[in-house]
């Protein structure tokens, strides 16, 4: 990236990581830590010129595009020495996006209390990536299936999918107790508060948005259940607090789940929370063309599936 604190003017081609990209959110992205009155400062007296010519901040960029870039101090970036280069586990990637199989235990990216993620490490081992970008999250003891996009079109792309229900998001949970019903809607209302310790969480109220959960039932056994979920919207913790509304909280979750089964788990061998992100459906952002991807159980959740088999009879479903 062009050092912004130079004292010459800084001129910058426009790439296809960038394409669509409004210039406001482009300068903001490249020059850390220069406050926004500052960007829109220049924007607005025109020391920020595009081939030649002033813009306005709604202006979006386009491939080839000619940036005339006045000097600004930008706050020294920390060092990145401490974020380890990591390559994942892949489901797919082209010239588009990427489909990290992400591991339970990690981040999708750093903050609250974090240091780093899959992004960071991702894009310590890509130094040569113009673009890497989270497409949506995963909680952080979640594993599968993660989206990251390579180009700015299909972010913007792929962020409109999320948004309109146009991905076909499906996970596995094990949860307590009997599930019933092969198939099931659940339609219940998100509320997302602090603790009293400022801690996150989401509850079941009527005054949250509107969420919509297709919970499928796959295997059953005398003590707990497998089943399939299927978003219909992306609300905060919406698996976790849907079922464990409806009395049956996932295996290991440490927010919203059965604590003492939980203590009994671990020891049992199930170290974390039963929710893995397995398939996924959509059109390609560039292309498209359909794409559907597959992440099998984890060796951890499958370790435990196959204990389960051993120790309790099964009710309900086929070979895993």
């Amino acid at each position: 990236m062009k050092d912004l604190s130079k004292d010459s003017v800084t001129w910058l081609e426009v790439g296809d990581e960038a394409e669509g990209q409004r210039i406001d959110n482009y300068l903001l992205r490249i020059a850390k830590g220069v406050p926004k009155s500052h960007i829109y400062r220049i924007l607005r007296s025109g020391e920020v010129r595009v081939n030649k010519g002033r813009i306005a901040a709604e202006y979006r960029l386009q491939i080839g595009d000619r940036l005339r870039v006045p000097p600004m101090r930008t706050a020294e970036r920390p060092s990145q020495a401490a974020v380890p280069a990591r390559e994942f586990a892949l489901a797919y990637e082209d010239e588009a996006l990427i489909v990290v199989d992400k591991p339970a235990g990690t981040a999708v990216h750093g903050g609250s209390g974090v240091s780093f993620g899959v992004i960071e490490q991702l894009r310590r081992a890509r130094p040569l990536a113009k673009l890497l970008e989270l497409a949506h999250r995963l909680d952080r003891e979640t594993s599968g299936l993660l989206v990251v996009a390579k180009k700015r079109v299909a972010l913007t792309r792929l962020h409109d999918m999320f948004r309109d229900g146009a991905i076909a998001k499906r996970y596995l949970a094990l949860v307590k107790g009997s599930w019933r019903n092969e198939l099931q809607h659940v339609r219940l209302p998100l509320h997302k508060y602090l603790t009293t310790e400022g801690e996150r969480r989401v509850s079941v109220n009527v005054e949250g948005k509107a969420a919509h959960s297709i919970v499928r039932l796959v295997a059953r056994w005398e003590n707990f259940s497998l089943v399939e979920v299927e978003l219909k919207t992306g609300r905060t913790h919406q698996i976790r607090v849907h079922l464990s509304h409806l009395g049956f909280p996932i295996a290991g979750d440490d927010k919203y789940g059965d604590f003492p089964l939980n203590k009994a788990l671990q020891k049992a061998g199930l170290g974390r929370m039963f929710l893995h992100a397995a398939k996924l459906a959509l059109p390609h952002p560039l292309s498209n063309e359909p794409l559907v991807l597959e992440s099998p159980l984890p060796p951890d959740l499958r370790s435990f599936i196959d204990q389960l088999e051993k120790n309790e009879k099964r009710e309900y479903g086929q070979a895993l």
